[in-house]
């Protein structure tokens, strides 16, 4: 495939994988999102983690709400992105969730005078997609924020996270695109 045979290709996934997901009753996300973060929850790599990067959930996605308080209140340090400009993101500590403010596409982030996490210092990170394959190819917004981002991350134990209903079995891959070593579902932890 060609470069824009490729980008064709996941636009049209997207496009898909939206429709399906309006078709997704409240309670089978209710139920998907609650099984997810209790996996997560109960990784050892969480349990032993002091530096959590965790997304801040939109309104379709897998709502990290719960998992955030959580991170806080097993008194870890919790690191959620600042999208600083266009496709370049940062990790902010907050102490509270209060402290997220609107900014880019409606995402609550924290404010830019939270302390910058070195992306070093984590240890355990939750990652957001549109969909993703079983073997961890992820499909995001096209945004690019997540790839650049992790892709200087080789050693960070990263974690994307699926409802089992929108996973494709196969996303084709620009040489960019991050594949990320563990993918969580309600139904199935899967390591490459």
């Amino acid at each position: 495939m060609t470069t824009e045979e490729i980008r064709q290709e996941k636009k049209r996934i997207r496009r898909q994988v939206f429709e399906k997901e309006k078709e997704l009753t409240a309670l089978y996300k209710e139920n998907a999102d609650k099984e997810i973060r209790r996996r997560i929850l109960e990784m050892p790599q969480y349990r032993d983690a002091e530096t959590v990067f965790c997304f801040v959930s939109m309104k379709n996605e897998i709502q990290t709400r719960p998992l955030l308080e959580k991170v806080l209140a097993d008194g870890k340090k919790l690191a959620v992105p600042l999208c600083v400009e266009k496709g370049i993101m940062q990790a902010r500590q907050i102490s509270s969730l209060s402290e997220l403010e609107e900014g880019f596409y409606g995402i609550l982030e924290p404010g830019k005078d939270t302390p910058l996490v070195p992306p070093e210092s984590i240890d355990f990170a939750v990652v957001p997609c549109v969909s993703c394959t079983r073997e961890g190819v992820r499909l995001g917004h096209g945004g690019g924020y997540y790839d650049r981002y992790f892709a200087s991350l080789p050693n960070v134990f990263s974690v994307l996270v699926c409802r089992d209903a929108l996973i494709q079995e196969e996303i084709p891959c620009e040489h960019f695109d991050v594949r990320f070593p563990v993918v969580v579902s309600e139904e199935f932890i899967g390591e490459k």
